[in-house]
């Protein structure tokens, strides 16, 4: 599978990444075909800027975007708030979590975007690397969906102990690599990170 053409690239949309990537790692199906496209790995651990050559083996010559999935962190999976620290900085989130839809306009997860900071808070500088992460939401979950409390048990349901989330993570043009670093929560969603 390393021997893919010229021009391949890995560019799911939102609702592939929840409708497919995500519900079948929760579900345990065709896990080995998908870690070589997107990995588990403790992305909370690294600064983004190691991130990329920890990446799926049909994604890291895409210099723009790499995906991981992250198993739960403890804390959260007990309703505690998850670590967003590395060694050199944080991820802080950015406006409110909004809904991911299907193509049916189902509400199926939600997306929540984070931007790493160098330092520690609340005096971080702020850097160009960007992180989503999604979420699934349960499909037998009815239609109404309160924000009051973050959605951790909803996948519960579909999951075995370990949780996994994904993520995507992207470097802006705009910033070098050597300048910035990312940390990600575990929680049960995909992470999409990015340097923009």
């Amino acid at each position: 599978m390393s021997s893919l053409p010229p021009g391949y690239r890995f560019y799911p949309t939102e609702e592939e990444l929840i409708g497919f990537y995500l519900r079948n790692k929760l579900e345990h199906r065709g896990e080995d075909m998908m870690e070589q496209v997107v990995p588990v790995a403790h992305v909370h651990r690294f600064d983004p800027w190691q991130l990329p050559p920890m990446s799926g083996e049909l994604c890291r010559r895409d210099g723009e975007q790499w995906f991981f999935f992250c198993p739960r962190q403890e804390r959260e999976a007990h309703g505690g708030r998850p670590t967003r620290t590395t060694a050199s900085g944080y991820w802080k989130a950015t406006g409110s979590p909004t809904h991911v839809y299907s193509s049916m306009n189902r509400v199926m997860g939600i997306k929540r975007t984070m931007v790493f900071y160098l330092g520690r808070a609340p005096s971080g500088t702020k850097t160009q690397w960007k992180m989503n992460e999604y979420r699934a939401l349960d499909e037998s979950a009815t239609s109404t969906i309160h924000w009051s409390a973050p959605p951790k048990v909803i996948i519960t349901s579909i999951m075995q102990p370990i949780h996994f989330i994904l993520l995507l993570l992207h470097p802006s043009s705009s910033s070098s690599s050597s300048a910035v670093s990312q940390r990600v929560h575990l929680v049960p969603y995909v992470h999409q990170v990015r340097l923009q």
